[in-house]
């Protein structure tokens, strides 16, 4: 696959300090990712980590102090470039009312869109197509502010979808959210990346959510910490909990287990896969 994303030695810090006052910490301390085209990446991090401040910098909303953001090749520097990357990377935020634009549903999908001007006919089907890939086409005359948090969350997703982007980067997406609107959440954006291809990267606290993707990447006082597949990652549970983090219960069921004795492996993820680790330990 190809790489859509490239990060190399990415620092940075806000330069807000007053005269007199010492310069701020940098909050990311030379990040250097690579992202392949297609794949469905987790950032996992305590608060003040650089979780959202790294989200920020893949749509050029924030520029590095030093090093380079590439997307598809596009330096995030390069002014020439910035309505290109926003194009091909879409943002979508923790809070969804603060991403409600319009009073109809069908408007605040096509907003982007059309502040993109792109023709009228060509919205109408970006619409009608991004609201179906997110199971809202029902909702389209429908006043936002009147669904539920998961609802308006994925109405968040289809304006995004609507601007075509080739990667989607979510901030946090289901915290507000109770159970049933996460689970919506991310049962779309798993589809999205898995039927669509589109890149999608996660950004949770929610460990769970993490073990669905390709790759977890582990972000510790601004730089990276760990960097592998969910099995890979969440079987380190000393690791992670010295980074202040979790593990899916799952895998928290199995470590104890370990822990007194039992003989039962770390990286069954899934409920069904612990299921079967536990069944086959307590035949042999």
């Amino acid at each position: 696959m190809s790489e859509i994303i490239r990060i190399e030695d990415l620092f940075f810090r806000y330069d807000d300090a007053e005269e007199g006052e010492p310069e701020p910490e940098y909050i990311l301390k030379g990040l250097s990712i690579s992202v392949e085209e297609g794949s469905f990446v987790a950032v996992l991090g305590t608060n003040g980590s650089g979780k959202s401040t790294l989200a920020k910098h893949l749509n050029a909303i924030l520029l590095p102090s030093s090093g380079h953001v590439y997307i598809n090749g596009m330096d995030t520097q390069d002014e020439e470039h910035i309505l290109d990357i926003r194009k091909t990377v879409g943002m979508v935020f923790q809070n969804p009312d603060n991403q409600i634009v319009a009073n109809v549903v069908e408007e605040d999908v096509a907003f982007a869109p059309e502040n993109m001007g792109v023709p009228p006919l060509e919205i109408q089907q970006r619409v009608h197509d991004a609201l179906e890939t997110v199971g809202m086409l029902a909702f389209s005359r429908h006043a936002p502010h009147l669904l539920s948090g998961g609802q308006k969350q994925r109405i968040g997703i289809a304006g995004v979808l609507a601007m075509q982007p080739r990667c989607i980067v979510l901030d946090e997406p289901t915290a507000m959210l109770d159970p049933s609107g996460r689970e919506e959440v991310i049962q779309t954006i798993t589809e999205l990346n898995r039927e669509k291809g589109i890149t999608v990267i996660l950004i949770t606290h929610h460990m769970e959510e993490a073990a669905g993707a390709d790759r977890i990447l582990v972000l510790k006082d601004g730089r990276i910490s760990m960097d592998g597949t969910p099995r890979e990652v969440f079987v380190q549970v000393e690791k992670l909990r010295e980074a202040g983090l979790d593990v899916p219960g799952t895998t928290r069921l199995l470590y104890e287990l370990r822990r007194r004795g039992c003989e039962v492996p770390l990286d069954a993820l899934s409920v069904g896969e612990c299921s079967e680790a536990l069944y086959s330990w307590l035949r042999a």
